[in-house]
């Protein structure tokens, strides 16, 4: 296994995430709720706006300048470079809620090495919020005020947990409805907030749970780093640590097991 980064080796790489943030959103926000918005379908039947392309085009034009050696893995323009130090990104993370006006969208921005992401920044313009974190520096977020820094929440109890399940067709989807509604019927509270502002929430202590289904790595990479140094866990749905596996769980850390245990339990 790779040797974990020093936390002062990260701090170039953060600085330049960080940067690329501000970047992301001057491209971002002037388009959000256009009404001249071009939208078109990928093969996926996903769709992809003109924002989601010049926000990742400007992106990858700073990291050819700065971090030409690294690789990029980016949603719309693919794998680039280096395999080992990887920028991933997702220009619009929320694109159904990006183009039709909804504000929560944002930019992912994570740098892995050798496969574990070490730097993460996720930047929503149209709320006014900032979330970043690196391995060994903690997790902090900013909106107009000074920088705080964020921590996971310290419920024990599945009873009293939050959770967020981001959409029932994307469970049933996956085969585990039946999880669902188990879970559902535990928790204090379930809502489906969606896509990165869940993980970002977990973060700061206002959920105990976010797990979702067909995820890539750019949909989830930038927060690894954000939520495990807040204090919380980050794995598969099966408890993988990878972001390849194509599903997620994430806790605050303490009911890690106990959501494990509950969404494979045989009904």
């Amino acid at each position: 296994m790779t040797a974990t980064p020093a936390a002062d080796d990260l701090a170039a790489d953060l600085d330049l995430a960080l940067r690329l943030a501000d970047a992301a959103d001057s491209e971002s926000l002037p388009r959000f709720d256009a009404s001249d918005l071009r939208i078109s379908t990928k093969s996926d039947r996903s769709h992809v706006t003109d924002a989601d392309l010049a926000t990742e085009r400007a992106l990858r034009a700073i990291l050819a300048d700065e971090r030409p050696s690294d690789g990029i893995f980016g949603e719309e323009f693919g794998v680039s470079g280096d395999a080992r130090r990887q920028w991933i990104i997702d220009p619009i993370d929320g694109t159904a809620n990006f183009m039709r006006g909804i504000p929560l969208w944002g930019t992912m921005i994570a740098l892995a090495i050798d496969g574990v992401p070490q730097v993460g920044v996720v930047s929503m313009p149209a709320l006014g919020r900032r979330w970043w974190a690196s391995t060994g520096n903690g997790a902090w977020t900013a909106t107009h005020a000074q920088p705080r820094r964020i921590e996971t929440s310290a419920v024990a109890s599945v009873d009293d947990a939050a959770v967020s399940f981001q959409s029932i067709t994307q469970w049933a989807d996956a085969g585990h409805l039946p999880a669902l509604l188990r879970i559902a019927d535990r928790v204090w509270r379930d809502r489906a907030y969606g896509d990165v502002y869940s993980y970002m929430m977990l973060a700061e202590g206002r959920l105990e749970m976010v797990a979702e289904f067909d995820v890539k790595e750019y949909d989830i990479a930038a927060a690894v780093p954000i939520v495990r140094e807040a204090g919380g866990a980050f794995t598969s749905f099966d408890g993988a640590d990878s972001i390849s596996e194509r599903s997620v769980l994430a806790t605050n850390g303490i009911l890690h097991d106990a959501f494990l245990d509950l969404t494979h339990t045989k009904d």
